[in-house]
C-alpha cells in the first residue's frame, strides 16, 4: 500500500492538485432543501469503492490527501460535502452558523446520493468510511435504508457529545427552552463565525503540517470556512443522539477510536461495539479526533486497519 507521508506532503502538494482538479469529477445533486456538492474519481483497476461521509466543519476540499491517497491504492472514491457545510448550500443568510433543521436529513441526503451518484458510477463492492458527525449519519442511514454496502469504517464517531463541566441535563435544557423561544438560528452560547485557533491551541490532531494545510485550504476559499453550532443544530443533535444505541446495523462495522479525542465521548463508542456482536474497535494511542489527519506515526496504524478492514470485506 501506498503511505501519504508528512515529510514527503509539502513535494506532493503539486500531484495532490493536479489530481484534485483534473482527475477528481465534481458535480452537484439537488435536492429537495437545496443543492449538494460532490465528487467522485475511479481509478482503471479499481477494487472496490470507498464512500465517505465526512465530519462536521469539512468537506472535499479538506480530503484531498486522503482522497488522493486512496485513489493511488485503486480504490474508487465518493465523497459529498453535507448540508450548511463544504461547497454545499448553507442554510441561513450568516452562512458561519451551523445548523440543520433534522439530524436525520443528513442520512436522507446521503441516501439519494448512493442512489443517484454512487450507484450509477459504480456497481462493486462498496463500503462507508465515516468520520465523526459522518459516522452518526452513516449508521442511521444504514438502520434505516435499503442498502449494498458491505462494511462500515467510523473514525471518532459522533455518538456522544462532551458539555464539558456542564451536566447533559443542564445542556439539554437549555437548548429545548432557547428553541421553544425561537433562538434555533442563533448560536448557541459561546459559539462564534469561524476562527482558525493556532496549532497549539487545537483539539483536532496533532500533526502540525497537516492541520496548516487544513486552514491554509479554508483561508484561500472562504466560502469553505463554517463557525460554531446554532441552538438548533444542537436541538437536533442532542434529540437525535439517544436513538443510536437502537440502531440495527447488521454489516461488519469497524470502529476506530481516538485515545486522547476532547470532542467525541469514547465510552459511547464502547458501548456501540459491544452491542454489536458484527462489529470491532481499535484504539489508537495518543491520537487526537481526526485520525485520518494525525501524525504518520497515528494516521499510518488507522488506515492500515482500514485497508485491512476493506479487504475482509471485498469478497
Amino acid at each position: 500500500m501506498f503511505y501519504s507521508s508528512e515529510s514527503e506532503l509539502e513535494n506532493n502538494q503539486s500531484a495532490i492538485e493536479e489530481f484534485f482538479e483534473n482527475t477528481l469529477i465534481k458535480s452537484n445533486l439537488k435536492t429537495l432543501h437545496g443543492t449538494l456538492f460532490y465528487a467522485y474519481a475511479k481509478p482503471a483497476n479499481a477494487k472496490m469503492a470507498l464512500v465517505i461521509s465526512s465530519g462536521r466543519v469539512e468537506g472535499t476540499d479538506k480530503y484531498k490527501e486522503l482522497l488522493w491517497e486512496f485513489y493511488n491504492n485503486d480504490y474508487a472514491i465518493f465523497i459529498i460535502d453535507h448540508q450548511g457545510q463544504g461547497r454545499s448550500y448553507r442554510h441561513l443568510r450568516n452562512k458561519h452558523k451551523g445548523y440543520v433543521k433534522d439530524f436525520q436529513d443528513y442520512s436522507a441526503d446521503l441516501n439519494q446520493f448512493t442512489e443517484q451518484v454512487v450507484n450509477a458510477h459504480w456497481q462493486g463492492n462498496k463500503a462507508l468510511i465515516a468520520h465523526s458527525m459522518g459516522g452518526a449519519i452513516a449508521l442511521h442511514y444504514l438502520a434505516t435504508y435499503t442498502h449494498d454496502y458491505k462494511g462500515v469504517f467510523l473514525s471518532a464517531p459522533m455518538l456522544n457529545i462532551f458539555t464539558k463541566k456542564v451536566p447533559r441535563f443542564s445542556t439539554t435544557l437549555a437548548v429545548n427552552i432557547a428553541k421553544i423561544l425561537g433562538f434555533q438560528y442563533s448560536y448557541a452560547f459561546g459559539q462564534k463565525n469561524y476562527i482558525p485557533l493556532n496549532f497549539d491551541l487545537n483539539v483536532l490532531t496533532s500533526s502540525e503540517i497537516r492541520y496548516k494545510q487544513f486552514r491554509q485550504t479554508y483561508h484561500a476559499t472562504p466560502s469553505l470556512q463554517l463557525g460554531g453550532v446554532t441552538y438548533g443544530w444542537l436541538h437536533a443533535v442532542i434529540k437525535f443522539l439517544p436513538s443510536v444505541d437502537k440502531l440495527n446495523i447488521t454489516i461488519p462495522m469497524y470502529i476506530a477510536k481516538a485515545e486522547k479525542d476532547e470532542v467525541v465521548n469514547n465510552t459511547a463508542l464502547d458501548k456501540l461495539a459491544n452491542s454489536h456482536e458484527n462489529a470491532s474497535i481499535e484504539s489508537f494511542k495518543d491520537a487526537k479526533h481526526e485520525l485520518f489527519f494525525e501524525r504518520d506515526e497515528i494516521r499510518k496504524p488507522a488506515l492500515k486497519s482500514l485497508y485491512t478492514f476493506c479487504e475482509s470485506i471485498n469478497l
